[in-house]
């Protein structure tokens, strides 16, 4: 999905023009991967805008740091404070943010402890992620997510995301619209950018974080949701083979938000239209979100924009 550029972006505590947020081609992070980052969605609400979840995930972005022995020069509350200027100062909600932590131009070598850390915080208007109308077609990928002691799961970490790539990639591919990885020792782990949830018998499953699986803020708010709405919620391993005879199937994630699952291997999941746990789970996700149910939990962050500028979801 083409990015739709604002005016600012923030860099190590300035916000400067959209296009001067550049990096030496010879920087650490381009060669090694070397960057760690947050997706986080600010939304349209009835008197104004808010983030979801802002410092669940700026403190996720500072442990994936603390993970790469990156040190963050900038406290949790002065970086959310960073993402709410940056929304202020260039207008759009409802819109994506990426703050993103990368080792800049320094060193050229494995060892990076010798280049910069530099930090930038970006938002622009971004849409529905995983597509399929209603409901999406999904596979079960030939790649596999990470092993353990190999590179660290929980860590939101550029590196990372090449094995994303190859998953999603390969789904496009061949016609779907997401892969869904098994860990190494073949059971359910993510999608390419999302957490998966199944439900079967009214009860809700999803795989534990041991299963190489990314702490996704959206899976832990659906977990939260699912509670709350009185529901027997379970977090085992899930063999493959269960994602095809659940009930329910769908993705969780920041960009995703909740998103439901029609088919998996071209196998029919229920009767292939969103399920009502599915739909009960979202009505209260997005009620939030948008400002048309109460914030309960505490979730949201109010921004304060001029003129909004939307985007369909």
């Amino acid at each position: 999905m083409p990015i739709q550029p604002t005016s600012k972006i923030w860099h190590n505590g300035n916000l400067i023009p959209w296009e001067s947020a550049t990096i030496h081609v010879m920087s650490h992070v381009v060669h090694y991967g070397s960057s760690v980052f947050e997706g986080i969605r600010c939304y349209s609400q009835p008197q104004g805008a808010a983030v979801f979840r802002l410092p669940e995930h700026m403190q996720r972005l500072i442990d994936s740091a603390k993970i790469y022995r990156m040190a963050l020069p900038y406290s949790l509350d002065e970086l959310c404070a960073a993402v709410v200027d940056t929304i202020e100062a260039n207008g759009v909600a409802p819109c994506y943010i990426r703050p993103i932590a990368l080792r800049g131009y320094g060193e050229i070598g494995v060892n990076p402890k010798g280049s910069p850390i530099d930090i930038y915080i970006a938002n622009y208007p971004w849409g529905k992620y995983v597509s399929g109308g209603d409901a999406a077609d999904v596979c079960v990928s030939s790649w596999n997510r990470l092993a353990p002691n190999t590179m660290p799961a929980l860590a939101k970490a550029g590196a990372n995301y090449m094995n994303s790539q190859l998953i999603r990639m390969e789904a496009d591919t061949n016609g779907y619209a997401e892969g869904i990885a098994l860990d190494v020792n073949g059971y359910v782990s993510e999608g390419s950018g999302e957490n998966v949830f199944i439900i079967r018998n009214g009860v809700l499953y999803t795989p534990p974080l041991s299963n190489s699986a990314l702490s996704g803020i959206t899976r832990d708010s659906v977990l939260t949701i699912s509670r709350h709405l009185g529901l027997t919620v379970i977090e085992q391993t899930i063999p493959r083979e269960l994602l095809y005879i659940a009930d329910e199937v769908f993705f969780t994630g920041t960009a995703a938000e909740v998103s439901p699952i029609r088919s998996i291997d071209r196998v029919v999941i229920g009767d292939g239209k969103p399920g009502e746990i599915t739909k009960r789970i979202a009505d209260e996700f997005f009620g939030i979100a948008n400002g048309l149910k109460p914030d309960k939990f505490g979730w949201l962050t109010p921004v304060k924009v001029g003129s909004q500028e939307t985007v369909s979801a």
